[in-house]
């Protein structure tokens, strides 16, 4: 029990000591490559794999910086993203907007004092967009929770920051749909990698 005790102190001194700061932070979202789109022909064992058009999107949220020792810090995060895809077969038109609530949990590495810091680290995802029909074609989303990476590095000025960072998937963001008259199939990825560019404020 005085063990457990002890390493409690150590972890409360840790935390007590260290400098934290909590910043507003948007981004422009611009995905990287094609998405995974392929049609499947109705009961024929034929699939045809095609390539979507990307837009830009967005994402806006709270950053908290806590430093912990040897130029090391730790930035858990909370964003609203918000980014779409179109893709086209069949005569119809699929424009998949896709909103997800993400917490990224970065560990970092601080260059030149606090000015440059670069970072790594997992982030959650969970899917706020809710199922949609195009045409004769309705949505199957299968999983709401999905989980990537992210590293890049942030320049901080006074109370300006500047970051960068790329995005990359670990797991899939499934999607199928159904043409309810023709039984025709189209199955989507709906987790791109993404590179972000954005600005913050400190608070």
């Amino acid at each position: 029990m005085k063990k457990v005790y002890s390493i409690a102190f150590v972890v409360f001194s840790l935390f007590a000591s260290a400098q934290i700061s909590l910043a507003a932070k948007a981004n422009l979202i611009f995905p990287t490559g094609s998405p995974s789109w392929q049609n499947i022909k109705g009961t024929v064992n034929q699939a045809i794999e095609g390539e979507g058009k990307n837009n830009v999107g967005f994402n806006a949220g709270l950053s908290l910086k806590i430093s912990l020792p040897t130029s090391l810090f730790l930035m858990p995060e909370l964003y609203y993203t918000n980014f779409k895809n179109e893709f086209t077969t069949s005569n119809t038109t699929f424009d998949i907007k896709s909103s997800r609530i993400d917490v990224p949990v970065l560990l970092g590495y601080n260059i030149l004092g606090n000015t440059v810091g670069v970072f790594v680290g997992p982030v959650a995802s969970y899917n706020l967009s809710k199922e949609d029909t195009f045409n004769d074609f309705n949505e199957n989303a299968r999983d709401n929770f999905t989980v990537g990476y992210q590293f890049g590095a942030q320049l901080e000025i006074k109370k300006l920051i500047l970051n960068a960072k790329y995005e990359g998937a670990i797991s899939k963001d499934s999607r199928n749909f159904i043409n309810k008259v023709s039984g025709e199939e189209v199955r989507y990825d709906n987790r791109p990698n993404l590179f972000m560019v954005g600005v913050g404020y400190k608070f």
